[in-house]
């Protein structure tokens, strides 16, 4: 594979990485979204790269952030484990 594809693909990531904070409203291929911020960057790319390296790319990204957020989201959760309380049990009525 041409150096060019992978120049083209690493400009268009790092331009989602740095364009995060925007909202993204244009649809790439298997479900990426990104920002209109970087069209020119993703043009860039999908013209340098075959359509099925494309694809292929885009879904390690999105397999790669959705186990990235994962992480993240499991980060709030650790901490002390909260063990079950012991039950307390009256003593049996005496009638």
């Amino acid at each position: 594979m041409d150096m060019k594809v992978y120049e083209a693909r690493d400009a268009f990531y790092s331009c989602l990485v740095n364009k995060s904070d925007k909202k993204p409203t244009e649809i790439g291929t298997v479900g990426l979204l990104y920002p209109v911020d970087c069209n020119k960057t993703r043009q860039g790319y999908v013209k340098q790269c075959r359509p099925t390296w494309v694809k292929h790319f885009d879904r390690q990204y999105c397999s790669k952030k959705k186990v990235q957020r994962y992480l993240d989201d499991n980060e709030s959760r650790r901490g002390p484990l909260s063990l079950p309380q012991p039950y307390t049990f009256k003593p049996p009525c005496s009638c």
